[in-house]
């Protein structure tokens, strides 16, 4: 059985949902360091009365987290061990603690991680949607005009892109990724992840948007979205499509520009395609 040693900053992963989900070695850790740095003590106190463990604990949030992890590093110094934690999942991940790693590591500090649970990968190993690469973003922007110009930038990402979402917001935001990314882009949603009333839906946007108007998917609960990349074939055909209205009209130059411009390719990949189709266009 692994004993925490003194000095180290241990990184534990805590569960997402259903609490028989944590490690017996991250339970050793908890029981044996000399104090919890957590997010919220009445969220980590379940976790730690579940299993009998009592340990003081120390909130550090956004809030304070830099006075927070000053004070964590100064125990760490002293030679005290440390088990980091947030509410659910994987610290650090759209969640507090990385202050306090990355000051650990700078002072040379031992920092030994604790893997677990991460609501990142749960969703991604249920919803059926290609994973073999992914784009993790994190929160959207709460406001739909910010929400919707990032939704934008990132039309063109040909890998699968993960967002987390808070429930509140989940209609707005598939209307807006419906509104951008277009009603038959695949997606999927986990809801409730480990929990009772779990629930992982996959489909196009429309099918999701519809089930989110009718009450099927619940806005309760926190929720990862996971929504394919853009095919190279759809991109492809908007290249298609632009050009061919351009052409109609302007120099070959002209048209290309504007591709350029507004689907934000190369130009040099506007130009050739442009020429492709004027050449198929004569033969």
């Amino acid at each position: 059985m692994q004993e925490a040693s003194s000095g180290t900053l241990y990184v534990v992963a805590t569960p997402i949902g259903n609490l028989n989900d944590i490690s017996s070695r991250a339970l050793t850790i908890l029981q044996q360091v000399d104090y919890i740095a957590c997010e919220d003590t009445r969220r980590t106190q379940i976790l730690l009365n579940h299993y009998g463990i009592n340990k003081p604990c120390r909130i550090l949030q956004a809030h304070n987290e830099m006075e927070a992890s000053q004070s964590c590093l100064e125990s760490l110094k002293s030679g005290q061990s440390i088990a980091l934690v947030t509410d659910a999942g994987t610290p650090l991940v759209s969640d507090p603690g990385f202050r306090l790693v990355s000051m650990a590591q700078n002072h040379d500090l031992k920092v030994s991680p604790i893997p677990g649970p991460s609501a990142l990968i749960t969703a991604l190993s249920a919803l059926g949607v290609p994973c073999e690469h992914f784009y993790f973003y994190g929160f959207l922007p709460s406001k739909s005009k910010q929400r919707i110009e990032l939704i934008e930038k990132l039309n063109d990402i040909e890998t699968t892109m993960v967002f987390y979402e808070a429930p509140h917001r989940l209609k707005a935001t598939f209307q807006d990724l419906n509104l951008v990314l277009g009603e038959e882009r695949l997606c999927g949603l986990g809801r409730e992840m480990t929990k009772h009333y779990e629930q992982y839906v996959t489909g196009s946007l429309k099918k999701i948007n519809e089930q989110l108007a009718t009450g099927l998917i619940p806005e309760k609960g926190e929720c990862v979205i996971v929504v394919a990349g853009q095919t190279k074939s759809v991109k492809q055909q908007s290249v298609d499509l632009l050009l061919n209205l351009l052409l109609k009209e302007l120099p070959l130059k002209s048209a290309v520009k504007i591709t350029q411009n507004y689907l934000g390719i190369a130009k040099n990949e506007a130009y050739a395609r442009a020429v492709e189709l004027l050449e198929q266009k004569d033969n």
